[in-house]
């Protein structure tokens, strides 16, 4: 069986930033309005007036500090509140697909390979544009790759659900390289006027191109061992769809956005992710304590530092649990990858880490990694 190796990443990132601070501000103006707007309605306790928001409450319910961005005006206009990202024709380049590309052409450059060699792109995110024709084949078109594409959504999880598919094509033989690509415009399905979750999100596109082992260059990480799981709630959701056409009283609606329960979550999903986690490294007989570094999903700074604990048997020091969510936010399936493209150029060789993501279904998946001479 062939084995499989990580041997390039890519990251786009807007040009716009969104501090705590603006986007509080804006979120204030709004619900000011609102309650103006509502009075007679508070009043008789017919509506709920809203809670000014704060930069304080913010960095305590998530460890988040900026957000990058595709369209900030819209984001932090008060009586808008929705980014303003205009439709493009058909026969245009995506906005999704040019981010998944930029992030691409960074992988490739890195790899150092022609494009031919590539025989399947997987788009592996939480949202895509349309129902078809499939996002990832639009970027195959772009980047000029033969061979075969399709999306996967796992919401949050679907790099590392992609990182496995990936390494699964490469052990059948079916392919000697694969680019998976991980565009998400969060911003579009955040619902800024609910106070607990307006902060969550940001926008961003990573790419990982997988390979054959018996084919890459010096250098990348083995992928040692990988594993999915996914368990059903109702606790994360997003009921927006195309079925939503046949009922458009329902579109604008909040459960047409991102919701959740977000105490529900954290009990549920941080055991169940850390289990699996020291679960699948006693399998793969590693010694989850041994860890040189992890690279979690950039969920929630409460629920990293938790799964740290809980893995390493202690207190994780920054550079053993990378942190990128205060400059980037929760950028659902690309915070795993960011903080892998960011923080692994000053790994030894045989240091093995961890690549790891959690999200809505629930879902899970572990990426074992090591670092290649």
């Amino acid at each position: 069986m062939t084995t499989a190796v990580i041997a390039a990443t890519g990251l786009f990132t807007p040009e716009q930033s969104i501090s705590n601070a603006e986007l509080v501000a804006a979120y204030n103006a709004y619900a000011e309005r609102f309650n103006a707007d509502h009075a007679a309605e508070i009043a008789e306790g017919d509506v709920a007036e809203l809670t000014p928001s704060s930069v304080e409450f913010i960095e305590k319910a998530s460890g988040i500090k900026s957000r990058f961005v595709l369209d900030k005006a819209g984001v932090l206009d008060p009586a808008r509140m929705v980014p303003n990202i205009p439709e493009r024709a058909d026969e245009d380049l995506s906005i999704m697909a040019e981010m998944a590309v930029a992030a691409a052409r960074q992988a490739i450059a890195a790899w150092g390979k022609p494009v031919s060699e590539i025989g399947a792109v997987l788009c592996a995110a939480s949202n895509m544009p349309r129902p078809y024709p499939a996002l990832s084949i639009e970027v195959q078109q772009a980047l000029g790759i033969e061979g075969f594409a399709f999306d996967m959504n796992v919401a949050c999880s679907s790099a590392t659900f992609g990182i496995k598919t990936a390494a699964d094509f490469i052990a059948s033989g079916s392919v000697k390289a694969v680019l998976m690509v991980n565009p998400e415009v969060c911003s579009a399905h955040l619902n800024f006027r609910d106070r607990d979750s307006h902060f969550i999100f940001g926008d961003v596109a990573t790419a990982v191109i997988v390979e054959a082992s018996d084919q890459a260059a010096p250098g990348g990480w083995d992928i040692i061992g990988t594993r999915l799981k996914t368990v059903f709630s109702n606790n994360i959701r997003n009921n927006f769809g195309f079925l939503n056409n046949a009922a458009p009283e329902g579109i604008g609606k909040p459960d047409k956005l991102f919701i959740q329960q977000g105490r529900k979550v954290f009990k549920d999903v941080v055991p169940m992710v850390s289990d699996m986690i020291v679960e699948h490294a006693g399998d793969l007989g590693l010694d989850p304590h041994g860890l040189k570094r992890m690279w979690l999903h950039q969920a929630n700074i409460n629920m990293n530092q938790f799964i740290g604990r809980k893995v390493l048997g202690r207190d994780p020091t920054p550079d053993e649990n990378v942190i990128i969510l205060d400059e980037y936010a929760n950028t659902s399936s690309a915070g795993s990858i960011i903080a892998f493209h960011l923080r692994q150029q000053d790994m030894a060789v045989g240091d093995t880490g961890l690549i790891c993501s959690f999200g809505a279904g629930y879902s899970a998946g572990t990426v074992f990694v090591r670092k290649r001479a």
